[in-house]
């Protein structure tokens, strides 16, 4: 039941952006991952700590946009090292994890195997612009800093084809509009893949395609200030350590700092939401 199943094949696609094949870019980001799972403990991983992290508002934000879990089954795209996978089997809902690393794929399954829950979750290794299910398969999809190392038209197409009509799939992205947070990507290449693209609004267009409706909240946009101290101030290495996670890490640290900034974040965005292209991150509603 849970043995990890094969690439998904498919016929060469045509090039993407830069002469990189579909299935170039998808080699990439499997052996990055391979080697980001290597270094990952998943006796650290705290699942439910992550889904509340007072640092991170647009993770719990995405995972209650889905509703009473108990009973429904979930696909959990682009799983990674299995923290919402195991946090949604606790809350009752039985599970597809799929990622395009076989290491990320067991380090989830570790988890899962920890914390009591693997009997109600199945693992695929695949990408996520070929899914190995059945057409109207799931009652709700989710992503977590996934979409952006995909094909985004063939993620789409397939994230639609496998969620049953009336369902809702629910993803949490980054952004690509703010050029501060675009600069801090250009030195850090190596905590991030080559062929990753951040989100744009326009690309909310593009998502929208084929499903009944979609609607997006944007975050983190003064909590940006403690990513410039963790540069400016504690000389944080951008291209050593990943903000991203220190922020989830060290949570308790910087919780008080970080609710005055994200308190300016929800009055800035309430009168003024154009402002959420400069967000860091976006949470996107998508209705089949």
């Amino acid at each position: 039941m849970h043995q990890p199943l094969p690439i998904a094949s498919d016929a060469e696609p045509p090039s993407s952006a830069g002469g990189v094949s579909l299935r170039e870019r998808q080699a990439r980001e499997r052996a990055f991952h391979d080697r980001w799972a290597a270094e990952v403990d998943a006796a650290e991983l705290d699942p439910i700590r992550r889904a509340f992290c007072p640092t991170t508002p647009e993770t719990t934000f995405a995972l209650r946009a889905l509703g009473d879990l108990g009973g429904r089954r979930l696909l959990d795209l682009g799983c990674g090292s299995g923290e919402t996978t195991t946090w949604f089997a606790l809350q009752g809902a039985t599970v597809d994890a799929i990622d395009i690393s076989p290491g990320m794929i067991e380090v989830a399954r570790t988890l899962a195997r920890r914390l009591g829950v693997e009997d109600r979750i199945t693992f695929h290794v695949a990408p996520g612009e070929a899914l190995p299910f059945a057409d109207a398969t799931f009652d709700a999809v989710f992503g977590h800093d996934c979409l952006h190392h995909m094909d985004l038209d063939r993620a789409r197409d397939e994230a639609r084809r496998v969620l049953k009509p009336g369902c809702r799939a629910v993803f949490a992205e980054p952004l690509g509009h703010n050029p501060l947070i675009n600069y801090f990507r250009d030195i850090s290449p190596r905590t991030r893949t080559p062929d990753e693209v951040p989100l744009r609004f326009a690309d909310f267009r593009r998502l929208r395609q084929g499903f009944r409706s979609l609607r997006h909240r944007e975050f983190q946009f003064a909590t940006l200030g403690l990513f410039l101290w963790f540069f400016a101030v504690e000389r944080s290495d951008p291209n050593r350590v990943r903000y991203w996670k220190k922020i989830i890490v060290e949570a308790e640290r910087y919780r008080p700092a970080f609710l005055a900034l994200d308190w300016i974040d929800r009055a800035m965005l309430a009168v003024v939401p154009a402002a959420g292209r400069l967000c860091r991150m976006t949470v996107i509603v998508i209705e089949r």
